[in-house]
């Protein structure tokens, strides 16, 4: 199972997971990345970089790890410092380690333990993390990741429901698709419609929660690419996107691509609320 591009999905398409993992409170832009440091032929795994008006604007360096590895902290470090000496302008910055198991770490640590004992890098152990009747469903799904194939199918089956129980700030599609795709990689020897039909998928995405979490996700994503086209959009304009039904949306989704001011925008909306 390549665990690692797992967790750069999930990371990517739900960030909040992330902060939660580590017990700080999300900070609304953040991006996941993998950016490679040139000068030295170094790639950071996964970076998430901080929005531009973020009042603490922290860099958070991520490693998955889910095998064993004695080079890792150096390896780590390294590239950390690297990134550092490269982008001056950072403010601060963080290191976390997330391991399938406690046995995965290296076992020689003393060069690092400056560095490993500050509040500065952070080392999650999942196995070790026992779900509650409080667990949210984004640190759930983590927990699934490292579930043993016997139980995984009754837990990610308890994950559905308690979507389907709970609101959360992760669209209701995204989570579901996102525990699919973790079971998928669990059980690469069946197919992604088996394992759909294992999990009661097909009925659970006709349902009315299913559908009107689709509908946000679709909103979130046609206002961000509107935002990065033509620049903040007013109030006014946002209200009418979040009105729209979600087959005006995918329509705005393809038409925006031949917006290049805001009239564009404008104009769209209002020959759509008269059709």
């Amino acid at each position: 199972m390549k665990t690692d591009s797992l967790f750069h999905r999930i990371f990517r398409q739900a960030p909040s997971i992330f902060f939660e993992l580590i017990g700080q409170a999300a900070v609304e832009g953040y991006q996941f990345r993998s950016i490679e440091v040139k000068q030295t032929a170094f790639r950071l795994d996964g970076v998430f970089l901080p929005p531009a008006n973020a009042p603490d604007p922290v860099v958070y360096f991520v490693e998955v790890q889910f095998q064993k590895d004695d080079t890792l902290y150096q390896r780590l470090f390294a590239e950390v410092f690297v990134y550092l000496d490269q982008h001056p302008d950072t403010v601060d910055w963080q290191a976390v380690v997330i391991y399938g198991r406690r046995s995965f770490e290296p076992e020689v640590t003393h060069l690092y333990r400056t560095l490993l004992d500050s509040p500065q890098v952070h080392r999650i152990y999942l196995e070790e993390r026992k779900a509650s009747a409080s667990s949210s469903v984004g640190l759930g799904l983590l927990q699934l990741i490292v579930e043993p194939e016997k139980s995984a199918a009754t837990k990610a089956k308890d994950l559905l429901a308690q979507v389907q129980r709970e609101t959360s700030i992760i669209p209701t599609n995204v989570i579901i698709e996102l525990i699919e795709t973790a079971m998928v990689y669990k059980f690469p020897q069946m197919s992604r419609q088996e394992i759909a039909q294992m999990l009661g998928l097909v009925e659970l995405q006709q349902t009315r929660v299913y559908q009107e979490g689709q509908e946000q996700g679709e909103r979130n994503l046609i206002l961000k690419l509107l935002t990065r086209r033509l620049g903040k959009l007013p109030a006014e304009i946002i209200k009418q996107i979040e009105a729209l039904s979600l087959e005006k949306l995918e329509a705005l989704g393809e038409a925006l691509l031949d917006f290049s001011a805001l009239n564009d925008l404008t104009a769209w909306l209002q020959h759509s609320q008269e059709s």
